[in-house]
């Protein structure tokens, strides 16, 4: 039976009258005024019946009071404080580990007492105002304390680790019979009609999942940028979510190999690709000079040390800035105070410049200036126009192999 002075409290119109007459009976079912109070570490069964009973009653309530009233705010409102209860008799508040290990899971206790988190798990609100909840610190999968010993799903970062690859087919689907029409991760039976769960496609892995491995949740798939420049975030499953902004920054992607008329098509990569190899032509001066050690200009790509070692293996971060144009504009700007500081700041980097042997004119010649040409035996730089035209061979190489005879 519901407490009369919950009832009362949602509907006084009715209980203006009965209230002597119900006051005794809550005094006989052990309700004080009060009647969410209970004694630490202990409630009873009826506390639960009770308060499922009035949050009942504040639904009709709500769909019975004139739209937008004061009347049916005040009741959504304890509508709310009603659930926050009976979530809190539920989920009694324990003395929970700041620290636990599941699945390669490394789960943390958090503090936040933020309500706009959904648990990963059962896929309800966490409410962080009375119950516990853990966040992983690999791939920050959150859930309710009380869900942690029913995940079974392990860490997507242990995925990264072991598997640092993307899969380049674009949807590759293969039709939900053959999962048995059950979701791919969980196996709840789904289906395309809704019954009894709806089947979601993810877009990364083309495999169906249930309403609660799938989330709608959006993202750019890396096969579609690789093979169509497509950048339209594409829904994808939470585990696929998850893995994909895992493994966003890293550099994974060989373009050449996978997909080589990539550069016919698109001007920006090939402009990337130039700034890219001029950087690693810059980088054993920098690596020989005390001062740019000193100034550490090469970590100026803190963030995408790969620059510095290649010329050739990308991020998805990386295909997604050069489409938006913030990469071209950032590398332009540190390929500039590359080049400054060589050519102009630097004096021992400017005595490791070249002289066009071939011409014996003009300035200082640097390997990633854009009019000049490099010897791939010798290193040694000319001017453009002159090696391309110069139907001899290299001079420096030819006094190499002089000396080598000698």
């Amino acid at each position: 039976m519901m407490s009369s002075e919950v009832y009362a409290e949602m509907r006084p119109d009715l209980f203006s009258e009965r209230r002597s007459q119900t006051s005794d009976r809550a005094m006989d079912l052990g309700l004080a005024e009060d009647h969410f109070s209970r004694p630490v570490g202990s409630f009873v069964a009826s506390d639960i019946e009770q308060l499922k009973m009035a949050i009942e009653e504040c639904k009709r309530l709500i769909l019975e009071l004139p739209e937008h009233s004061e009347r049916q705010k005040d009741t959504v409102v304890k509508l709310i404080h009603l659930r926050l209860k009976l979530q809190e008799l539920k989920d009694p508040e324990e003395d929970e580990p700041n620290l636990r290990v599941l699945l390669e899971h490394r789960f943390s206790k958090e503090k936040s007492k933020s309500v706009k988190q959904n648990c990963d798990k059962c896929s309800t609100i966490i409410w962080g105002l009375i119950q516990t909840w853990y966040t992983c610190t690999g791939c920050y999968y959150r859930c309710h304390s009380k869900c942690l010993n029913l995940i079974n799903k392990p860490c997507v970062r242990s995925k990264v680790s072991h598997q640092s690859e993307y899969e380049l087919s674009i949807c590759p689907e293969i039709g939900l019979d053959r999962q048995d029409y059950r979701c791919a991760e969980c196996r709840t039976p789904v289906s395309l009609r809704g019954v009894p769960s709806e089947a979601r496609q993810c877009d990364y892995t083309g495999q169906y999942y249930c309403s609660t491995c799938h989330w709608n949740d959006t993202a750019v798939i890396p096969a579609r940028v690789i093979h169509n420049w497509d950048f339209e975030p594409r829904k994808v499953c939470r585990s696929s979510m998850r893995y994909l902004a895992l493994m966003i920054p890293r550099p994974v992607l060989k373009l050449r190999e996978v997909n080589p008329l990539l550069f016919n098509f698109v001007e920006e990569l090939v402009e990337i690709r130039k700034l890219r190899q001029d950087i690693l032509l810059m980088k054993p001066y920098f690596i020989t000079c005390k001062e740019a050690m000193e100034a550490r200009l090469l970590l100026q790509l803190h963030d995408r040390q790969h620059f510095v070692e290649n010329d050739d293996m990308y991020s998805l971060q990386d295909l997604i800035d050069i489409s938006s144009g913030r990469l071209s504009c950032s590398l332009t700007e540190i390929h500039t105070m590359f080049a400054k500081h060589i050519k102009l700041d630097c004096d021992r980097c400017q005595a490791k410049g070249f002289v066009c042997e071939l011409c014996k004119e003009g300035d200082i010649l640097f390997p990633f200036d854009s009019h000049t040409s490099v010897c791939h035996e010798c290193s040694a730089v000319f001017h453009r126009d002159c090696y391309y035209d110069n139907s001899t061979t290299c001079p420096k190489c030819t006094r190499m192999t002089e000396l080598e005879g000698v």
